[in-house]
């Protein structure tokens, strides 16, 4: 396990800096704490407590997280900064958002950082609830920490209407992963990234078989999403950005009501062929599960999977041998992938910014990042992580695989809307989607209807 320890020197260098601006502000607001995302909430940051008074912080994250956190990352950031407490509140998914907004909005909020998924961001600044890290917290940030380290895609996702609110803790990317003894089964050679949609779906119908001779079909070609949900649409919408289309303009008009939108969502459609029996049903769990029985011979999602997919034996079957990962398959003008990024924000009304910026700046820092990739088994978002060589042999591939996505990501803007009606966007391309996949509508209706709704919504 790396240790991480930046030095009490570091933290009284902080510490004398912050004092020094606390009093030039008191003298120029005469004492009077904001609460604006320009400045912090607290005027003297809250400190980073003492062994007598020690500070206690609450961050809001996903339960999915949570707990391996709190139990993992709280205890190693304590060995350097003992005098702060951290409290990790674990919500389900589906309500995340709703309850960050609504502490948001309060005039006393329970969370000093919450997380934001890659599309919330602009949501939540719009409350005004979130604090300008860059401006807000440059007192407080080492002078080693590099802004400029990081992938540009990955930071952008917590940048919203040119000020950063977020920095990325959790990175994620749409990925391809393939199950390469499915594929020997087949008498097919493993994927490369430089496979086309064509290809693969030419590839497709060899991948349903039957692997044990008893006359059955027990494996299949793919798993993904294809029930009515928010990330459903990010299939469809990677395959559009690959052959050069995206879904808004920039001007935040509608651009996939054409050729190329009708046919990428026509692609996820048709891979539902060759799925398993009842796969118009999935969502995130059950594809996984497949895939980790060494049931599915390619899954379409979120590569932080990959450790519980093909390491740990207690959650899979398979072996890194026989587990690939890499971008989506080639479209006419680039490969696929689709940024995830779990961003770290803190509240603009926290009593004790100082001490939740020294949280996630040390989560986030070149060697907190490093710490997480290597025990966590956590997708980076640093040039230099992914330029270094990882403690565990396994992460290789996956770091390579990682470095192709961001550049994907980076040239076709592949992610969600960057817009303060992002949410409701996503979920009107769900809601057509979910009766596309499994034939209730064609392709082309829902191409439709989507325009129109999200047409009528952004007037």
């Amino acid at each position: 396990m790396m240790q991480m320890n930046h030095g009490n020197g570091r933290r009284m260098r902080r510490t004398l800096i912050a004092g020094g601006v606390t009093a030039a502000l008191a003298l120029s607001l005469g004492g009077c704490a904001t609460a604006s995302n320009d400045a912090p909430a607290a005027v003297d940051g809250g400190g980073l407590g003492t062994a007598d008074k020690p500070v206690e912080i609450t961050m809001i994250a996903n339960d999915g997280y949570a707990k391996q956190w709190q139990e993992n990352m709280v205890p190693e950031f304590n060995k350097e900064f003992p005098n702060i407490k951290v409290n990790i509140e674990g919500v389900p998914y589906g309500d995340q958002l709703s309850k960050t907004l609504l502490e948001m909005t309060a005039p006393e909020p329970r969370y000093d950082i919450v997380m934001a998924d890659d599309n919330w961001i602009p949501q939540i600044a719009s409350t005004g609830g979130l604090l300008d890290l860059k401006a807000g917290a440059a007192a407080w940030t080492d002078e080693d920490y590099d802004w400029d380290d990081f992938y540009p895609a990955a930071l952008a996702a917590g940048e919203w209407d040119g000020k950063q609110y977020g920095v990325p803790t959790r990175s994620n990317l749409l990925m391809m992963f393939t199950n390469k003894s499915l594929y020997e089964k087949a008498g097919l050679e493993a994927p490369t990234p430089e496979i086309t949609w064509d290809e693969y779906m030419e590839q497709a119908p060899k991948l349903v078989q039957d692997t044990d001779g008893d006359g059955a079909v027990d494996a299949w070609a793919v798993g993904t999403y294809f029930v009515r949900d928010s990330l459903t649409p990010t299939i469809w919408q990677t395959i559009l950005n690959s052959n050069g289309g995206k879904l808004l303009d920039d001007d935040g008009t509608v651009a996939f009501d054409n050729k190329k939108g009708v046919e990428a969502l026509q692609t996820q459609m048709d891979l539902l062929q060759y799925a398993p029996p009842g796969a118009s049903t999935w969502q995130f769990n059950e594809p996984l599960e497949a895939f980790r029985q060494g049931r599915l011979a390619t899954m379409f999602t979120w590569g932080s999977v990959y450790r519980g997919t093909a390491v740990d034996p207690t959650t899979t079957t398979l072996t890194p041998e026989q587990v690939g990962i890499q971008t989506l398959p080639v479209g006419s003008a680039s490969a696929g992938a689709h940024r995830g990024v779990w961003s770290a924000a803190i509240s603009s009304k926290s009593a004790h910014p100082e001490a939740s910026w020294a949280l996630v700046q040390w989560l986030t820092s070149k060697a907190g990042e490093k710490w997480q990739s290597n025990t966590l088994g956590v997708f980076p978002a640093r040039q230099s992580t992914l330029n270094s060589t990882p403690e565990q042999e396994w992460l290789v591939p996956v770091f390579a695989a990682i470095k192709e996505g961001f550049e994907a990501v980076d040239a076709g803007q592949m992610w969600r809307p960057r817009m303060v009606e992002s949410d409701a966007v996503q979920q009107i391309l769900a809601d057509q989607t979910g009766e596309a996949i499994p034939g209730q509508i064609t392709a082309q209706e829902a191409v439709d209807t989507m325009s129109a709704d999200i047409t009528k919504l952004l007037k």
